[in-house]
């Protein structure tokens, strides 16, 4: 049997899970901008005035299930109005691949209430992952480099290969240049576009994300918005899976490795005609190798404890948190 740790299949249920380590997740049910600010306001003591930067995926054409851009703009001018939306370029071809291609898709989807930096449009630059056993350096935007806050502010949903895009995968992928990074994480040494997958994948863009956040250190904060779950990430644009998965809420943390693990056990704490579809995409991408990696390169624990801000930050479980979820209704 495959060691459940390093096996992208195996659930491991929170009394199993080895960690002296335990984080603390704020939550609320409000699916709306204030609701993104009041659990925001809980994790961001480290995050300064000048030089923010937000990472949201900020999706294909006319996508429908990205994070509104009317929510992201009340959020930036209430919590970080000088801060500026960075993305990189795509490793495939269409409406992201090129900066002029990525710069009309930005202004069809709404993003045009700030600066939004593209950060490969100039240039590429090295950063160093500690540990790392497949990309020892990172390739990021060199843009990236100009700020010295990150905000990362994820939809949480599936995705095609990486099983769930979570906050590791919006940084990992997301700050990844479009042509050297991202062929590092999806290529490796194969020599084919998407010739990388399952635990190595996971691993990838696991050590991607770590290159990053170790640059900003303490100064680096994570929003999970559990809405519009599609199995397909917001790359797919119109043409991602019908989402059946109920909405949920918004999660914040400091620590990224608790953040996308107490939303996986909320997906799997629903109900199964509500989880189904969600958990298949999930493991039978080996997800799940995104969270024990994480924790084994020290990027955080898979331990943690949820409070509920909707309740006086009582403690809940992920079970309590999702008790009322209804059917998804588009």
């Amino acid at each position: 049997m495959a060691d459940a740790t390093t096996d992208g299949t195996v659930y491991i249920p929170m009394e199993e899970r080895t960690s002296d380590k335990v984080a603390t997740i704020y939550f609320t049910r409000d699916l709306s901008p204030k609701g993104m600010e009041k659990v925001y306001e809980r994790v961001n003591g480290k995050i300064g005035q000048d030089k923010v930067a937000i990472k949201l995926h900020t999706g294909e054409p006319h996508g429908p299930n990205i994070i509104p851009s009317a929510w992201i703009k009340q959020f930036r001018e209430d919590e970080v109005p000088n801060a500026d939306i960075i993305e990189t370029n795509t490793f495939y071809a269409g409406d992201r691949y090129t900066t002029e291609q990525h710069r009309k898709t930005l202004a069809i989807n709404g993003w045009d209430f700030c600066p939004v930096v593209i950060t490969d449009e100039f240039g590429t630059a090295k950063l160093p992952v500690p540990g790392a056993k497949w990309i020892p350096e990172i390739t990021v935007g060199k843009e990236m480099l100009n700020y010295d806050n990150l905000v990362v502010l994820t939809h949480f949903k599936g995705h095609p290969q990486g099983g769930f895009g979570g906050s590791n995968k919006n940084i990992g992928i997301g700050c990844a240049d479009g042509r050297i990074g991202k062929r590092d994480i999806h290529s490796g040494t194969t020599g084919q576009q998407w010739g990388v997958m399952t635990e190595e994948l996971m691993e990838r863009i696991t050590e991607s994300t770590k290159g990053t956040i170790t640059y900003f250190g303490e100064h680096v904060t994570y929003v999970n918005v559990m809405r519009n779950m599609s199995v397909d990430c917001d790359c797919l644009g119109v043409n991602a899976a019908p989402v059946v998965t109920p909405n949920v809420g918004v999660l914040a943390s400091t620590d990224i490795c608790a953040i996308d693990t107490a939303c996986v056990d909320m997906v799997w704490a629903m109900k199964p005609e509500f989880n189904h579809d969600l958990k298949e995409r999930i493991q039978s991408r080996h997800g799940l190798r995104q969270l024990t990696y994480m924790q084994e390169l020290g990027m955080g624990t898979m331990r943690y404890r949820i409070l509920d801000v909707d309740n006086g930050d009582a403690e809940i479980t992920p079970a309590d948190a999702v008790s009322e979820v209804v059917p998804f209704e588009g």
